[in-house]
């Protein structure tokens, strides 16, 4: 086993009413790649600020091996004065006075690449920059280091796949330790070697992948959970014997008492806080079409910075589409290349440049923007449920408390009339989803919904969209939570065309990395056989015969919609009449019978999307070509 770089010892940090953190024991080796986890406000960006040496604890020890070098990115990044972004990064490197004139030349060139990987100028100046682009600074800046602890507090936000993927193979290079902090479970799951799991105020770590992390963590829950009620039947009878004529026996069982207290005071420490539990629900969706919104001939034009200011820069190009009620869609594609702007585009908060997109009857739709400029930032939760002044809230139709639906959302007294603009990123994204769910909808649009959320609330948000019984629409960075809530993909790709996918994103990336080999391959096969010359006869064509679809696939390309909108139909007038609580008791025999036929009729579905997916797909390549 590698020597330690750094340990704590009987480490403790005390809020004043209570420990955040007490007794807590660990060692860090070369090699080491542990996840973090726990709630939000259990303390994990707290035990990463004592392992860098930011915070000083109330007690316990920290040991540091001589020339380590901690790095730690923060999860909300303090800037101070004005530099360029590659100055800002090079002064990373400020302690590392060994370094040569050519060395630091080579670090900002590095500096640099990292930053265009980021999707960043770094020329770009640290004034005025949004919290996504000051963490992927900060990040560039820990990365620069190369330290032997590299401490990251949630890294993926505000990050677009491929550069969570580049990242992650650049982490996973490395040779030194390092501690994550993040609510994907993806990132977590490729990097991952350790856990570090805190709860109620104590830290457990367990070697191992982090798959193995809920079936562990539910262990040791249903372990407390059995000690837990054991010690509360025990006060219990403590407690009833002392009320039974304690006054009478006073002097002769002082022992007994003290006992009892003993056992309260252990089971506070046992029970730890009270854990208060999150709960949301969207609630049932209004009626409307079955068609929410038709997307023909779309284009999507932002202006041209580049040398050919004249030319519009096309995010969307000739992009058609039709969302149906009951759809689950992910939107998937890097940072900047026009995601936010297709879904404005709509809901009609932006006109289209060509095309035209048709709302669907009864289209209600619920928007939480990745920039929550929906939040007024000098308003207070309060306000923000209740803008018309009062204390009541409409909540699927019943009216409810505004401060009762706030804690359901985790917000206490204190922070229900704090100013939004003071609450961290996570409370913001709390109060956004508890506004939007609070309002009529049947269409719920999620752009970068999981942000700053811990993974107890992002499960709670999965299952809330698939409990819902109208239409989903997701754009995220997050692959677990795209796997887990969409059953298709709609993919920015090259030239601004999008091309949908069945199922989730390892569907989509499987189907991905199968076309890059075989383009690969193709590439190698016509390297092999030789350039064709231009006069050789009956090689004119560059094209195979295999120019367009055969007449069954275009006979099917047009059938299968209408033969999709049928079953849709059936499958919808099947439900209904499952809906009627008096079938079974009628017809138990027939009830059966539906429900089977149901049941085929949802897969022949599943099938028949699938093929006219990949119909689709094929049309678009032969078209490219």
């Amino acid at each position: 086993m590698a020597p330690p770089l750094m340990s704590i010892s009987e480490m403790g940090v005390n809020l004043g009413d209570r420990w955040l953190l007490r007794g807590v024991d660990l060692s860090v080796s070369a090699g080491d790649r542990l996840a973090l986890v726990g709630r939000n406000g259990a303390g994990k960006s707290t035990l990463m600020k004592l392992i860098a040496g930011q915070l000083e604890p109330d007690e316990g020890s920290r040991w540091t091996a001589p020339a380590t070098e901690i790095a730690y990115l923060p999860q909300s990044p303090k800037f101070k004065g004005s530099m360029s972004l590659s100055s800002y990064v090079m002064k990373g490197l400020d302690n590392h006075s060994e370094l040569t004139v050519s060395e630091r030349v080579k670090q900002a060139h590095r500096a640099d690449a990292m930053l265009d990987r980021m999707g960043m100028d770094p020329a770009q100046m640290t004034d005025g920059l949004s919290g996504g682009e000051r963490r992927r600074a900060s990040l560039a800046r820990a990365l620069i280091t190369e330290p032997q602890v590299l401490l990251l507090d949630e890294p993926t936000n505000h990050l677009d796949l491929p550069t969570i993927e580049w990242l992650e193979d650049m982490l996973r290079a490395r040779s030194g330790a390092l501690i994550l902090i993040s609510h994907d479970r993806a990132f977590l799951r490729a990097l991952g070697t350790g856990m570090i799991w805190i709860h109620q105020g104590t830290l457990r770590r367990r070697e191992g992948a982090f798959e193995q992390f809920e079936d562990w963590s539910e262990g040791i829950l249903a372990e407390e959970a059995v000690r837990l009620h054991k010690l509360d039947r025990k006060i219990a009878e403590e407690t009833r014997w002392s009320h039974q004529g304690i006054s009478a026996r006073r002097k002769r069982n002082q022992g007994r008492l003290r006992e009892l207290q003993d056992l309260r005071q252990l089971r506070a420490r046992q029970g730890g806080q009270v854990i208060t539990q999150m709960s949301m629900s969207a609630g049932k969706a209004e009626g409307g079409g079955q068609i929410v919104l038709e997307a023909r001939d779309l284009t999507v034009n932002i202006p041209n910075t580049g040398p050919d200011a004249s030319e519009p820069c096309a995010l969307v190009t000739h992009f058609n589409t039709i969302i149906r009620r009951g759809d689950r869609l992910g939107i998937v594609g890097p940072n900047g290349i026009g995601k936010s702007t297709l879904i404005r585009t709509l809901l009609g908060e932006r006109e289209a440049d060509k095309g035209h997109v048709k709302t669907g009857y009864g289209l209600l739709s619920a928007y939480f923007d990745q920039n929550r400029e929906r939040l007024n930032p000098e308003q207070t939760p309060w306000t923000t449920l209740c803008p018309d002044g009062g204390d009541v809230v409409e909540i699927d139709g019943k009216p409810r408390h505004v401060t009762s639906y706030l804690r359901d959302f985790l917000f206490n007294d204190f922070k229900m009339t704090q100013r939004v603009g003071t609450l961290s990123g996570g409370e913001q994204n709390r109060l956004l989803l508890a506004r939007i769910f609070s309002e009529p909808h049947n269409f719920l649009v999620l752009d970068e919904p999981t942000n700053d959320l811990d993974m107890e609330t992002i499960d709670l948000l999965q299952e809330v969209i698939a409990d819902y019984d109208g239409t989903v629409l997701i754009v995220s960075h997050d692959r677990d939570f795209l796997d887990r809530t969409v059953t298709s993909i709609l993919a920015f790709e090259e030239d601004g065309k999008i091309v949908p996918h069945a199922g989730g994103y390892s569907d989509y990336l499987g189907r991905l990395r199968k076309r890059k080999s075989k383009d690969k391959e193709a590439v190698k096969n016509a390297k092999k056989a030789g350039k064709t010359k231009q006069g050789d006869s009956g090689n004119s064509k560059t094209k195979t015969q295999k120019d367009r679809l055969s007449y069954k696939q275009v006979y099917q390309l047009e059938q299968l919609p209408k033969e999709m909108e049928c079953l849709r139909a059936a499958i919808a007038k099947g439900e209904a009449k499952l809906a009627d609580m008096g079938f079974f008791e009628r017809d138990p025999e027939g009830f059966e019978k539906l429900a089977t036929q149901i049941t085929t009729d949802k897969a022949n579905l599943a099938t028949m999307e699938e093929s006219w997916l990949e119909l689709e797909i094929l049309k678009e390549a032969i078209e490219a070509d």
